[in-house]
C-alpha cells in the first residue's frame, strides 16, 4: 500500500522537475536557433529554422566591424583580475576585522555596510571626473583603460564581500592560529598556511559572484570605455541591435551564446566549492 501511494507522487515530482527544466532550456533552444537563422530576425520565428547555418558564428570572429574575440578576451581579462584582487584584499580586510581588536573597528564595519546601500548609479559623474584627473596623473589607469574599470571595480567590490568573509572566518577556532604560532610562524604565514585553506569555500564563492557581477556588468564600462577595442563583451554586444534599420538579431543570439561559455565553465570548475561554501556558511554563520 505504500508503494502505490508513493508512485503518483513520484511522477508528480518528476513531472514537476521536468517542466521546470524545459521553462529553463527552452529559451536557450530559442536562442539557438536563432543564432543558426539566416533571415536575421525574430519574426515568425521557428524552432528550427530553414536553411539554418553557422554563418553568424562564423561572422562574428571575420568581420572587422566588430572585434568579438577581443571584447571576450577583455571580459575575461577584467572580470578574472577582480576577481582575483577582490578575493585577496577582501581576505585581508575580513581577516583584519575578525582576528584584530583596535579602534574604530565597528565604526569601519558599519561604514563599509551602509556604503553598499547606495546604488552605484549615484556615482558615476564622481567615477568619469576621478578617472578622467587620474588618467593626467597615471595614464594607464584612467578613461578608456581596463586598469581604470578594474580600480573602480574593487572600490564597489571590497565592503560587502569583507561582510560575508569576516562572518565566515569567525566561525574558524584560533586555537589553530595559536598552535602554529607555538610551533615558530608568524601571524601572516598562519593566516596563509592554516586560515586560507580552511576558507577556500568562501573564496570560491566570492571570486565566481565578483566573476560574474562585473562580466556581465553593461553600465559602468559603457560609461568608463570609449573606444570600440576596449569595450567588453556586454558593450560590445549592444552594436548588434543599436541601429534601427540595422538590428542583426542572428548575430547577436550567436554572441549571446559564446558569451555564456565562460560563466558555464567557471561553474563547472567551482561547483563543488561553490556548493559546500554557501551551505557551510549558511549552517556556521
Amino acid at each position: 500500500m505504500f508503494r502505490r501511494s508513493s508512485l503518483p507522487r513520484r511522477i508528480s515530482k518528476h513531472l514537476i522537475i521536468w517542466v521546470f527544466i524545459a521553462l529553463v532550456f527552452f529559451p536557450i533552444a530559442w536562442i539557438f536557433s536563432a543564432s543558426l537563422n539566416p533571415a536575421n530576425t525574430l519574426i515568425g520565428q521557428e524552432l528550427i529554422p530553414p536553411n539554418a547555418n553557422w554563418d553568424h558564428f562564423v561572422n562574428l570572429f571575420t568581420n572587422p566591424r566588430h572585434p568579438f574575440g577581443r571584447w571576450l578576451l577583455n571580459s575575461v581579462k577584467i572580470s578574472g583580475i577582480t576577481a582575483i584582487l577582490t578575493v585577496a584584499m577582501g581576505a585581508l580586510a575580513a581577516y583584519a576585522f575578525s582576528r584584530f581588536r583596535f579602534r574604530g573597528r565597528r565604526t569601519g564595519l558599519v561604514t563599509m555596510l551602509l556604503v553598499q546601500m547606495f546604488p552605484s548609479m549615484m556615482a558615476m559623474v564622481a567615477l568619469f571626473l576621478f578617472l578622467q584627473r587620474i588618467g593626467g596623473l597615471v595614464p594607464w589607469a584612467g578613461l578608456n583603460t581596463h586598469a581604470g574599470l578594474i580600480l573602480i571595480y574593487l572600490g564597489g567590490a571590497l565592503g560587502f564581500n569583507a561582510w560575508l568573509m569576516k562572518g565566515y572566518f569567525d566561525t574558524i577556532p584560533r586555537s589553530l592560529e595559536e598552535s602554529a604560532l607555538i610551533d615558530g610562524a608568524t601571524p601572516f604565514q598562519a593566516f596563509i598556511w592554516i586560515i586560507l585553506p580552511l576558507v577556500r569555500p568562501i573564496l570560491a564563492v566570492i571570486a565566481i559572484l565578483t566573476f560574474i557581477g562585473t562580466y556581465g556588468d553593461f553600465l559602468l564600462p559603457s560609461i568608463l570605455l570609449t573606444g570600440t577595442e576596449q569595450y567588453t563583451f556586454a558593450v560590445g554586444l549592444r552594436l548588434f541591435i543599436v541601429g534601427e534599420f540595422d538590428t542583426r538579431w542572428g548575430i547577436f543570439a550567436a554572441a549571446a551564446l559564446l558569451g555564456a561559455l565562460p560563466i558555464v565553465i567557471i561553474f563547472l570548475l567551482l561547483q563543488d566549492f561553490i556548493v559546500s561554501g554557501l551551505t557551510r556558511g549558511a549552517v556556521k554563520g
